[in-house]
């Protein structure tokens, strides 16, 4: 965890205005989210090492930014790690809980058994909305996500673009390539008959290791072919969106179709959602120059850990 000097705000934001650039320039310049920068303007976020280094160059700042990125005392650094990353918060009582757990063991009636099962969920509440509530929440960049140039130049597939552009960890797991018929509101979207054979691709997504959402991807037989699309969990530099271009299917609009509703018994147990949380469900479809849907991907989203932001060009 970065233990950054608190005048690393200030001078970003002096650094940014003498350059005359805005949070969305910069954010260009330096391929991270305008939302992180400002969350790290505003010391909501601490910087990284990797995001100082990147405002010094767009800056020409030398090393200014860097060299308050890691702030660390000496004694500090040289202290074991336990100790580096501070006491357990005191409103965690461990002898609580300790006492909770052997009652829940030893209880002697239902009354008691009730009892200690509402101080278990009281506990449980706490944490979850202390740990995971109050965590900034993964944003899902619309169809910037989706720009060629960014993908060129990155070499990832656009959730993993957008993760890192916001300071965490991503990681992508296929689970699975199959081929399947395609349900109705597939179907529909491909302008393909009820129940032709697709490729289906689910992909888990993590972000620092944490399932944020599920994508499950329908291609038209006639599309895939026998390509890695078709047959490959690993679809190498640019992912799926430079495999279609390889087979001539390039991206030229999207639509995206989103609702939110309580997941089904098996999505609240993959993506380990506490009862009550809804997920948000993407419904995308990829087109090209031509009009032809080439590719749809349903998302599921833990609502409590995603957002979606939109950026959207008014033409009138």
């Amino acid at each position: 965890m970065s233990n950054a000097d608190p005048r690393f705000p200030h001078l970003m934001r002096e650094l940014r205005e003498n350059s005359g650039l805005s949070l969305r320039q910069l954010a260009r310049l330096v391929h991270y989210s305008h939302a992180y920068l400002w969350d790290i303007e505003t010391g909501r976020k601490p910087p990284t090492p990797e995001i100082a280094a990147a405002l010094d160059s767009a800056f020409d700042a030398g090393d200014a930014l860097t060299s308050l990125a890691d702030a660390r005392t000496e004694a500090e650094s040289s202290a074991p790690d336990s100790i580096a990353r501070g006491p357990i918060p005191p409103y965690v009582d461990h002898h609580q809980l300790e006492d909770l757990a052997q009652r829940a063991r030893s209880a002697s009636s239902d009354a008691e058994t009730r009892n200690t099962a509402g101080q278990w969920a009281r506990y449980a509440s706490f944490l979850y909305e202390t740990f995971v509530r109050s965590r900034p929440r993964l944003l899902r960049f619309g169809a910037a996500r989706y720009s060629r140039r960014s993908r060129t130049e990155s070499g990832t597939s656009p959730f993993r673009m957008e993760v890192l552009q916001q300071g965490r960890t991503p990681t992508v797991e296929c689970r699975s390539v199959t081929r399947r018929p395609a349900p109705r509101k597939v179907s529909d979207r491909l302008l393909i008959e009820a129940g032709e054979p697709v490729v289906r691709r689910e992909n888990w997504y993590h972000a620092d290791a944490e399932l944020i959402q599920i994508g499950v991807t329908y291609v038209p037989t006639d599309i895939a072919q026998t390509s890695p699309i078709a047959r490959s969990k690993f679809l190498g530099r640019g992912s799926l969106y430079s495999r279609f271009e390889d087979l001539g299917y390039r991206i030229d609009r999207i639509r995206e179709e989103v609702t939110t509703r309580l997941p089904a018994p098996g999505e609240a147990a993959a993506l380990n959602i506490q009862a009550g949380v809804p997920v948000l469900e993407v419904m995308h479809t990829s087109y090209d120059k031509s009009g032809r849907p080439f590719e749809v991907t349903c998302f599921t989203m833990r609502a409590d850990l995603a957002a979606l932001e939109y950026e959207l060009l008014v033409n009138d």
